[in-house]
């Protein structure tokens, strides 16, 4: 059995329990060494084979993989964050597939959680924007043309930028081109939850130059809206003239 699991944003303790668990009871780890907080590692037992997967090819991936399941190990394939963004682990269960080899998925925290978490901030503030945008600026992997950063801006909507700091410029001409106001607040987040963290907080207009004065040149996410900023309205949840299944709303809205 193959598992693929998310090693959370970067702090070990980020990761599930389960995943530690599996971590714990691996013959093989094949992990991302580029993004990966190693700590996790040392839960490794004594008898784990250990694979670094950012000086592999696909193809040398899948044959440590078939090579554990001929042998009859466990082996845990750990991508950072959670493997369903950016993972590219699509490619490696269709060729598990093709030979027979069962795998199962064990989801961990993203990275654009931990930035939410670090920055103090709710992505989906009530007459702000209740939609987010995961995307990433188009570099030597193409993106869709529906799906180019300027059409995405037009929404509004907050949005957070996967591996897309090495491009800020992009990133901004994009970004105003949708329509977006210089002065709408962003922030850079390098590598959230790890004990070396970055929060870098500005507007779109200075978006590169925050970055380039704060040394960050990857590894870092990018959040851009208005949910950033210091206006919203209330929940309605909550709201004293609010019912709901638990709770009846007081007719004069009052709260007790």
């Amino acid at each position: 059995m193959v598992h693929f699991v998310g090693a959370g944003p970067g702090a070990p303790d980020l990761i599930t329990v389960r995943g530690m668990e599996l971590l714990k009871q691996a013959d093989i780890i094949i992990y991302a060494g580029s993004l990966v907080n190693k700590e996790l590692l040392a839960s490794a037992s004594s008898h784990c084979r250990i694979y670094n997967s950012a000086l592999m090819t696909l193809e040398e991936v899948i044959d440590v993989m078939v090579q554990g399941e001929t042998d009859k190990k466990k082996t845990v394939r750990l991508h950072t964050g959670d493997p369903c963004l950016y993972g590219a682990i699509r490619e490696q269960m269709d060729r598990l597939e093709e030979r027979g080899i069962s795998y199962e998925v064990c989801p961990g925290v993203s990275s654009f959680c931990g930035a939410a978490a670090s920055l103090q901030a709710e992505y989906t503030l009530p007459g702000v924007s209740q939609t987010v945008i995961i995307t990433r600026m188009e570099g030597r992997t193409p993106v869709p043309e529906s799906e180019q950063l300027r059409n995405l801006a037009a929404h509004k909507s907050t949005l957070v930028l996967f591996l897309s700091t090495g491009l800020l410029p992009q990133v901004r001409e994009e970004l105003l081109a949708g329509g977006l106001d210089p002065d709408t607040p962003c922030a850079v987040c390098y590598k959230v939850t790890w004990e070396d963290e970055k929060i870098i907080r500005g507007t779109l207009e200075e978006l590169p130059e925050l970055a380039e004065r704060a040394g960050i040149r990857k590894t870092a996410l990018i959040v851009v809206g208005k949910v950033l900023g210091s206006d919203y309205e209330l929940s309605r949840l909550y709201a004293a003239d609010f019912t709901t299944e638990f709770r009846r709303g007081r007719e004069d809205g009052k709260q007790r």
